[in-house]
């Protein structure tokens, strides 16, 4: 046999086992992913950048610098988890499990808060409760002539009571599900033995669902200490920092050093109790709860509780979804939010420039640099769709199509290494990775380059998720009946895998699309004034006390981020158990 067809016969052999297919996955991978990483970490360690380390740990600023942002984190963190834990439970517990009226229309609601970005509630918060403290406009209660506390209106208690009622829906959504699998054998015994209910909940039901509880409780927490809006506009005005704050503002003024210590130490923060989450459950191995048998138990019979519970859950969900929606639509219109329904005008969507009014700045409809934001903003989400799900589609297919071997199992844990890291940090670290030229490559910070290569890595857990989906509706011996033909693999993949999931990869598409629109922890160190985005717009209007322009943007964004969402559901159709009669 030749020379070239020995060497013909081993690229076949090498495509066929996918061996080329994953090592060019894991060099996508490790330079979307873990070269950013460690470039950071490398940056804090040359020679006149690596006092950074001490400056920040055990230096005269120390305790601003890091310990009392880490404290204020670290009670953020624990009193959200706990808190979502508790509410998203209890409405999981409602809708699955109990006789509770209207359980699909409270499923839905509890589902919702999430879907609104935190900067929106934050916003909210401040037009109903802000006080006179900080100077510029007080929000509607104290307009009514009401007293409101300076604990209520900045800092610690506003901010975990927003953050709560922005994190609980994701606690519901898993707990719901935890819940929708216990076995009603074992429910049914218990009831048939005479058990009460809070028996039964305390010695059956919560036992079973404690890896639910710790995962729920685990990614609540990583989202509370890495959140960076909320703490930034209801903290910031009274000088509450937290690790996020604190970070983004070393940067701002220059210190990067300093800030990518801090986004270093705040990455081993998250990913530390996301380990002990993952540990806590993997030590105990009895959780079975779905057998080869077992009906649709009784649900509990709540009898004259069923009507005060109810009201107390849409107290809850009209308090994170809707009341926060009608009080940024009317901010928007109202020249004052201490007069929130009374006197509107459209001039904050629609007006021109006008010197005698807003310091002329045009409504967000004639506003250039608005306008400029929501191409870019619109841009990117459709970009970011596009790439996330490429590259998704290609880790999904191999990790699913070739499992053996540790380049599977290296592609499959470098994919979800985001889950791990807050969004601003990530920022920080893809400034210190693509801020400056690499060798014939310029800098990308400033472009809508960089937008879009680390908007694609932060999101790539979910399109991972998605393509994984995908791949599994596809069977194998399709794509096998079309290799021994000929076909090539891309070939397959455009003609068969992506045809028949279309309508996944579709949905999972403009799912990415709302979490990067409506991003903001991510893009704040990114944005430039050149290469604006509409969710650091409305942060900037906020923070300079332009509340109704930025309620707008906000309601901009809302109105995209609901559209697409119901749009994917459509497509999608994905069942929820917990919401059938």
């Amino acid at each position: 046999m030749s020379d070239a067809s020995l060497n013909a016969q081993g690229r076949r052999v090498l495509f066929r086992d996918g061996t080329i297919l994953k090592a060019v996955v894991l060099i996508i991978l490790c330079l979307l992913i873990v070269l950013p990483l460690i470039r950071t970490v490398l940056f804090t360690f040359q020679p006149d950048v690596i006092k950074a380390w001490s400056d920040v740990l055990t230096g005269r600023l120390s305790r601003n610098l890091f310990y009392k942002p880490l404290g204020n984190t670290m009670l953020i963190g624990v009193i959200v988890a706990t808190g979502c834990m508790l509410l998203g439970g209890f409405l999981a517990w409602l809708v699955v499990m109990t006789n509770v009226p209207f359980r699909r229309t409270i499923g839905i609601l509890s589902a919702l808060p999430f879907m609104i970005p935190s900067f929106a509630a934050a916003l909210a918060w401040g037009s109903l409760f802000r006080n006179d403290r900080v100077g510029g406009q007080v929000g509607w209660l104290q307009g009514m002539g009401l007293d409101v506390p300076d604990w209520l209106a900045w800092g610690m208690v506003p901010t975990l009571i927003v953050l709560t009622l922005h994190y609980f829906s994701l606690a519901f959504t898993i707990i719901a599900a935890a819940l929708a699998t216990v076995n009603s054998d074992l429910v049914e015994a218990a009831q048939i033995a005479g058990a009460k209910g809070r028996r039964i909940l305390m010695g059956i039901v919560l036992p079973v669902t404690t890896p639910a509880l710790v995962a729920a409780g685990s990614l609540c927490f990583a989202g509370a200490v890495s959140n960076f809006a909320t703490p930034a506009l209801l903290g910031l005005p009274v000088r509450m920092q937290t690790l996020s704050t604190r970070l983004f503002g070393m940067i701002e003024v220059g210190q990067v050093g300093r800030g990518y210590v801090i986004g270093i130490l705040l990455v081993l923060i998250s990913a530390a109790f996301l380990w002990i989450g993952n540990r806590a459950v993997s030590g105990r191995r009895s959780y079975a709860t779905i057998t080869g048998k077992g009906g649709r138990a009784r649900r509990f019979d709540l009898r004259g509780a069923r009507w005060p519970l109810f009201a107390v859950a849409m107290v809850i969900l009209l308090s994170s979804t809707v009341v926060p929606i009608i009080i940024l639509l009317a901010s928007s219109f109202a020249p004052s939010s201490a007069n929130l329904f009374s006197n509107w005008t459209s001039a904050y969507w629609v007006g021109l420039s006008d010197p005698s009014f807003a310091q002329g700045i045009p409504g967000i409809a004639y506003n250039p640099d608005i306008v400029r934001a929501l191409i870019v903003t619109l841009s990117l989400g459709i970009a970011v769709a596009f790439t996330g799900m490429i590259v998704g589609l290609l880790a999904s297919y191999t990790t699913a199509r070739y499992r053996t071997g540790w380049v599977s199992a290296a592609i499959t844990q470098i994919s979800f290494l985001p889950l791990l890291v807050p969004g601003i940090a990530f920022g920080a670290a893809y400034i210190a990775y693509l801020g400056a030229p690499i060798g014939p490559f310029p800098a990308l910070y400033g472009t809508f380059a960089i937008l879009v290569i680390a908007a694609t890595a932060y999101l790539l857990p979910f399109s991972v998720q998605t393509g994984r989906a995908v791949i599994q509706q596809v069977g194998g011996e399709l794509e096998e009946s079309a290799r021994i033909t000929g076909a090539s693999f891309l070939r397959r993949l455009a003609s068969i895998t992506v045809p028949l999931a279309i309508r996944g990869l579709s949905a999972g598409g403009i799912l990415i699309f709302v979490k990067i629109i409506r991003d903001l922890s991510l893009v704040v160190l990114l944005f430039t004034p050149t290469m604006p985005v509409l969710s650091v717009l409305a942060y900037r209007y906020a923070s300079e006390g332009f509340g109704q322009f930025a309620n707008a943007i906000t309601i901009v964004i809302l109105f995209i981020s609901i559209a697409a969402t119901l749009l994917a559901n459509r497509l999608q159709r994905k069942s929820q158990p917990w919401l059938e009669d």
